[in-house]
């Protein structure tokens, strides 16, 4: 109840300008947060780097192999939210919103070729055996990993979230899995210890089915972005927020896609035969303003308005379209 009131009583639009200024700070915030994050992992992965050069630990080389990669796929993810920043054209009438799709195919490309690096030098090392010196560094270099990857996890889940970017959680999502990773390597330097050298690639290998494994859920989420999938909830919100509007008699199904990390919804809404076209009209823009509210990171909505009676003719119209 106060949050309605206080909404009605403070100032406050739903233009295209200013739906667009807040995704805009989104885009900022993203970007903001990959930087961040790109540079953590940098550091975390050149600090392994320096221990694989004297240790020679193939598990640990999988491990650096993957942070570089992860810390190289901001570089998409950021250009995407930086591309769709920009204001819809006559060409791209939509903007460039889907440059985060494509971003996020990007990063399952990365995780894939980080994984198939792994893989090939741990089966290279279990066909040539080699010993692996200073197990306390390589078990110190696997705790700095992890640390590393769960910070920046937890950056970019919290943001991509926040701000609807799936691109950005997948990203987030392949960093937490590296860090459970970087703890595999502790546990190859303690099987080397204890008398096992090959511990050391057994555990490349299991890094590398860790890594594909964070590549096939990050595709299944990219790819169903890519062909419009949006949370069953979310339509139904719609639905039922259309249905609420006073002079609303009954709702279409509604149809939604995400546009980077904005949403776009498509419904149609019956309304009382007997109405002026304008009364219509202020309906379908009530209707419109309520699922703006009703729905987060929603940026725009086509509201079809008929009548509750005598739409048929209408609508037998258009029948051999369809």
């Amino acid at each position: 109840m106060w949050a309605r009131l206080a909404h009605a009583v403070t100032p406050h639009s739903h233009d295209t300008a200013d739906r667009f200024d807040s995704a805009l700070e989104s885009s900022r915030l993203g970007v903001r947060t990959l930087a961040w994050s790109f540079l953590a992992l940098m550091v975390t992965a050149s600090l392994q780097a320096a221990v694989v050069a004297f240790t020679g630990s193939v598990a640990l080389l999988g491990d650096t192999v993957h942070n570089f990669a992860d810390a190289l796929t901001a570089l998409p993810v950021g250009a995407a939210l930086i591309l769709g920043r920009r204001a819809a054209t006559r060409r791209f009438t939509y903007g460039l919103g889907r440059a985060e799709d494509l971003a996020g195919v990007a990063v399952v490309v990365l995780i894939a070729a980080s994984a198939a690096a792994a893989g090939y030098e741990a089966l290279h090392r279990l066909a040539d055996p080699r010993p692996v010196a200073h197990l306390w560094a390589v078990a110190a270099a696997g705790v700095i990993g992890f640390a590393g990857n769960e910070l920046v996890a937890r950056w970019r889940i919290r943001v991509g979230r926040r701000i609807g970017s799936a691109a950005l959680v997948a990203d987030g999502a392949h960093a937490r899995a590296d860090g459970f990773t970087s703890l595999a390597v502790v546990g190859g330097a303690a099987g080397v210890a204890l008398g096992y050298p090959m511990a050391d690639p057994l555990v490349g290998l299991a890094i590398t089915v860790a890594i594909t494994f964070v590549g096939y859920g990050a595709a299944k989420q990219v790819g169903a972005r890519l062909m419009d999938a949006v949370d069953p909830a979310l339509v139904q919100a719609v639905e039922d927020a259309a249905r609420d509007v006073t002079g609303v008699a009954a709702t279409g199904e509604a149809r939604m896609r995400w546009v980077g990390h904005s949403l776009r919804a498509e419904l149609s809404v019956a309304v009382d035969a007997d109405l002026d076209v304008a009364r219509a009209h202020r309906i379908a823009h009530q209707v419109e303003h309520a699922v703006l509210h009703a729905v987060p990171r929603m940026r725009a909505v086509v509201v079809h308005v008929e009548p509750d009676r005598g739409a048929g003719a209408a609508h037998a119209g258009l029948a051999h379209h369809r």
